[in-house]
């Protein structure tokens, strides 16, 4: 004989217990002002006790309010996005909301529009993109969405009253000058591939740091963020060896580039200097520890969830650029 199954608590369940109406336990469910503090504390109370969940498609029809922020990125099992979903979702719990995520299946244009759709049928109240392309913002601007959103990429690049970011460009400054203080003149830049703002932003840090430093322009290598495109990039430009320093547009390629040099017998950084970007968890541990950029991802995901809470209560916080840092290790040394 199956055991018999336990019914899940309802909300009459807590009205019984809370000793209230059923329709005062849906008023503190929807944060209506009218309720005392004593009784909402009440219900809240009871509602823990049992272990009540409200039901959320019910509430979203009565209230005409999902309570879900839509997040659409390009790739969430790297490091980066990954690590500020997590946050974008941490926030939004705090706040008494949900997240619903949404990848984009390739870069064309359909897969962006068929994303977007996706979320917005879902009557998500707002929307966080971590999918730094050209032609996501298109298709942004293109849906005339009506609800708050948010993109994390490069404040250049975007509608400023829709953009938290990381200040790319400054970071690639930073690498670079690092480089330049080292002593090192001669500096080539393996960079990420075209249409990511990201890896226009990074390469435009780079080309400026030098330029101001009077040094030789050298033409960026386009990549694809891998370790792969690293190694290989690097087995062709060791060939020649007329540089004594590189910036890699993240810290993958860096790691690549990095083997290639151990394979060509040379020495990181006794030969040539190396520095990355993202500072992933992994690159304290690469041989020789990489020298790289500290992206706070964590910290864009949670004010992006700010920004989006702040305009949907029809008011406004600090939208400043998050400033990136340096990290020091023994990839790098004056030339």
């Amino acid at each position: 004989m199956e055991p018999e199954k336990v019914r899940a608590p309802n909300i009459r369940d807590v009205a019984r217990l809370a000793g209230v109406s059923y329709q005062t336990v849906s008023r503190v469910l929807n944060e209506h002002p009218s309720i005392r503090e004593t009784t909402k504390q009440r219900v809240l109370d009871v509602i823990t006790e049992i272990g009540y969940r409200p039901n959320q498609a019910a509430r979203a029809l009565v209230t005409s309010r999902s309570r879900t922020i839509g997040v659409l990125t390009a790739q969430t099992a790297d490091y980066g996005p990954s690590t500020s979903v997590t946050a974008i979702e941490h926030a939004a719990r705090e706040a008494g909301y949900r997240i619903t995520v949404t990848s984009i299946a390739s870069s064309e244009y359909t897969s962006i529009r068929v994303a977007l759709d996706q979320l917005l049928t879902q009557a998500v109240e707002a929307l966080v993109v971590i999918a730094p392309q050209v032609r996501v913002l298109e298709a942004i601007r293109e849906l005339h969405i009506d609800v708050p959103y948010v993109t994390l990429q490069n404040a250049d690049m975007g509608e400023a009253d829709h953009t938290m970011s990381i200040d790319q460009v400054a970071g690639a400054r930073l690498a670079t000058q690092h480089l330049i203080d080292l002593g090192h003149t001669e500096i080539m830049h393996i960079s990420g591939p075209r249409d990511w703002i990201e890896a226009d932003a990074r390469m435009q840090g780079y080309l400026n740091a030098v330029n101001d430093a009077d040094l030789r322009t050298r033409a960026p290598i386009l990549g694809d963020w891998t370790a792969h495109f690293g190694y290989y990039a690097g087995l062709e430009l060791l060939r020649f060896r007329d540089f004594t320093a590189l910036f890699a547009g993240n810290d993958q390629m860096a790691l690549g580039f990095m083997h290639a040099c151990w394979d060509s017998g040379l020495s990181v950084p006794g030969d040539i200097s190396v520095v990355g970007f993202d500072d992933i968890p992994e690159a304290a541990h690469f041989y020789p520890p990489l020298t790289t950029i500290r992206q706070n991802f964590a910290e864009i995901g949670r004010r992006a969830v700010s920004l989006l809470l702040a305009e949907l209560q029809g008011t406004r916080v600090d939208q400043a650029q998050i400033t990136p840092e340096l990290v020091v290790r023994r990839s790098t040394a004056a030339l």
